[in-house]
């Protein structure tokens, strides 16, 4: 069967065809699911890349976080697990010379204790549809996002976040549910001499 041709589709990459590996599970995001979600994140974000950083849990082929890399982000982080999709991504990232891109091989939930020195402005979640990966994944999350921080999910459902998240935007296309959610962190209090007391 012949396979959905992807590319990255905004950018400084635009119209670079990503290599799609024959791996279990693995679902490319579609080109213009892509360009929906990156269109809000132009929009919250006042169309300026520079400064943030991404992770990318379950990369896949690395469209979404390519993508990320493509308009101009400061730094994205990949975590990948299947050997035939790393060697895809770090030709990829050769081939591009992304090197703000990094890859990491291993699990998910191994790799998230070691992501809470700097935390993410952005996280891409597109894990494997059958295997509760959300669930296991939501208490893992806050540590490593900045407050006001998003988060992006793909499901097989349409899915309602728990606190401390909140629900921006969301989508379908085929089988696929997709959501733009906030890490609606709570604020520390500033400190007011007016208003506190000895």
């Amino acid at each position: 069967m012949k396979k959905h041709l992807v590319r990255i589709v905004g950018g400084d990459y635009r119209r670079t065809v990503i290599p799609v590996v024959d791996a279990k599970g693995l679902r490319p995001t579609p080109d213009r699911v892509r360009e929906t979600l990156y269109n809000w994140l132009q929009h919250l974000w006042d169309q300026d890349f520079s400064a943030r950083r991404v992770l990318d849990l379950f990369a896949g082929t690395g469209a979404l976080g390519f993508e990320a890399a493509s308009r101009g982000v400061e730094h994205v982080q990949m975590v990948e697990s299947n050997p035939a999709a790393v060697t895809a991504l770090q030709a990829l990232r050769s081939k591009l010379q992304a090197n703000q891109v990094h890859i990491h091989a291993g699990d998910a939930r191994a790799v998230l204790p070691t992501l809470r020195a700097t935390p993410f402005d952005l996280i891409l979640l597109d894990p494997p549809f059958g295997h509760q990966w959300l669930e296991a994944l939501w208490p893992a999350l806050p540590p490593i996002l900045q407050p006001q921080g998003l988060v992006y999910v793909e499901a097989e459902s349409a899915i309602s976040p728990p606190e401390p998240f909140e629900l921006l935007r969301s989508g379908r296309a085929g089988q696929v549910h997709y959501h733009l959610l906030r890490f609606a962190a709570a604020q520390k209090k500033v400190n007011n001499p007016e208003t506190n007391t000895p």
